[in-house]
């Protein structure tokens, strides 16, 4: 009996040890994949921070001194060329304008006096030429009262949206004092910054007549519905960040957009002929990004790549790959130097429609 029972362990030994090797293999075929990179035309967008500005904002300072005696305007008013916005009390410079007034009356009662005695050779022409000076002198006395009544009044010299105001009716306010600041935020300026190399690639690959487009991601995550256009390149690399400033231009109809805003812009980069490979085939190990390729004897090795650029769901590979290599796919984490392995071989056209790669 026991004799049996010993013949029955063996066999039992026998068929897991004989049977168990074929299911692994079977197991470990169907853990992993294996494909190759592709080039393919493609694109990556990039984001950049950005400064918004109005296309103008000015101060609002006053340009008389006086008591505010009215504030015409609130703040966030929208308001229109010519518009009046404050008014500074104007009695005093009322007054010089009477004076003036008067004085030039004076001055062309005594040159027609003078003239009049001139033409009778009773004075000379000299006394006539110096009354005439006197009447010019008056007029351009009465011209800067004129002028000095007409700054009490504090225009708007394009349509804009009021800021802030400083200061309440009655206050003092002396000659230049700032009482608040305009925008014209039909259209705004996103300021930002590209490395030496970025600048480069986009002289590059740009014409000085091309006009680029960008979107702009404002600060809640959304995008602003109209896009812009980069417009101008300052002349000059800032030598503290090596970076140079870009200005782009965006449509802002619905005033969303204010001065003093943050945003990012996202500028669209084509790259031709592209090797490209999907991210969930890769590791990273020390801020290295890794592979694992697959020999003809079906050997996996590690190998070290550098990425050029970054897509949702891709890498574009700068060095260390090529078209012909056989990368591994499924099964990345399971794999080890040296492994020989089953696998089963996709099409990298079939892997990549699944992934976000097309230029939009």
């Amino acid at each position: 009996m026991n004799r049996i029972a010993w013949l029955m362990s063996l066999c039992a030994l026998v068929y897991t040890t004989g049977c168990n090797p074929k299911k692994k293999e079977k197991e470990e075929a169907g853990r992993f994949t294996v494909t190759s990179p592709i080039k393919a035309d493609t694109s990556f967008t990039r984001e950049y921070v950005s400064q918004i500005q109005s296309v103008r904002n000015i101060e609002v300072r006053a340009q008389e001194k006086g008591y505010l005696q009215s504030i015409n305007v609130d703040e966030g008013q929208y308001v229109h060329t010519g518009q009046v916005l404050f008014r500074i009390m104007p009695k005093m410079f009322e007054a010089e304008l009477l004076k003036a007034q008067a004085a030039v009356k004076e001055s062309e009662l005594e040159m027609l006096n003078t003239k009049t005695l001139a033409d009778k050779n009773i004075v000379s022409k000299t006394e006539q030429s110096i009354a005439l000076a006197k009447l010019d002198e008056a007029k351009a006395d009465l011209a800067l009262a004129q002028l000095h009544l007409s700054l009490t009044e504090i225009k708007a010299p394009f349509d804009g949206s009021i800021d802030r105001i400083r200061f309440k009716p009655g206050s003092l306010i002396d000659e230049g004092t700032l009482l608040t600041t305009l925008s014209d935020n039909k259209y705004v300026y996103a300021y930002f910054n590209l490395s030496e190399p970025e600048y480069l690639d986009f002289k590059t690959r740009t014409t000085a007549n091309e006009k680029t487009n960008v979107t702009l991601l404002l600060a809640n995550g959304q995008t602003h519905k109209y896009k812009g256009i980069v417009e101008t390149v300052e002349s000059e690399f800032d030598n503290n960040t090596g970076n140079i400033a870009f200005r782009a231009k965006f449509p802002n109809p619905d005033m969303l957009l204010k001065h003093g805003e943050t945003g990012k812009v996202q500028m669209t980069i084509p790259v031709s002929n592209a090797l490209i490979i999907p991210q969930k085939a890769t590791y990273e190990i020390q801020d290295k990004i890794y592979v694992y390729t697959v020999d003809q004897n079906h050997v996996v090795k590690s190998k070290s790549i550098t990425i050029k650029n970054k897509l949702p769901d891709l890498y574009v590979v700068d060095a260390g790959l090529s078209e012909n290599d056989k990368i591994l796919l499924e099964g990345v984490q399971n794999a080890k130097d040296d492994d020989k392995i089953e696998y089963k071989y996709v099409d990298p056209i079939n892997v990549i429609s699944g992934l976000q790669l097309i230029k939009r």
